[in-house]
């Protein structure tokens, strides 16, 4: 694996855990407060802005703090923190004695599919901030 290649993959790791923490949090609240007073739908509906907002500030600082310069590179990093999101939250999912089939299925139909529009979108993040090196 070359430099460019690690830090493609630093920084969809980075990029990963600074959302997936978010989120997290996020989930957390939803589970145990929120989503009793306002309803899943509608807390989501709440959340996703914010982790999109979030999403764009730290794929913007991550990829010029890693020199993503290209929109291939941009798009490895995306994908990277994608599954790794998807894979933690089968995990998460698993371990808390869920039904990952279950959970699965959810995506597809609202309001897990709310979630899952803005997760597609956390991955195309990066390559949405990227400004590819201009050449002359």
């Amino acid at each position: 694996m070359n430099a460019a290649q690690k830090d493609i993959v630093r920084a969809g790791a980075a990029y990963w855990a600074l959302i997936f923490a978010l989120g997290f949090v996020l989930g957390t609240v939803r589970t145990l407060w929120s989503a009793a007073a306002l309803g899943e739908t509608a807390f989501i509906l709440i959340e996703v802005p914010v982790m999109l907002a979030a999403s764009w500030l730290a794929a913007r600082w991550l990829v010029a703090r890693f020199g993503i310069a290209s929109r291939g590179a941009a798009m490895g990093m995306g994908a990277l923190a994608f599954a790794l999101l998807m894979v933690a939250e089968m995990a998460l999912t698993a371990a808390l004695g869920g039904n990952v089939a279950r959970w699965i299925a959810g995506l597809f139909a609202p309001p897990g599919l709310y979630g899952f529009l803005g997760q597609i979108a956390f991955g195309l993040m990066p390559w949405i901030v990227v400004r590819p090196e201009q050449r002359h």
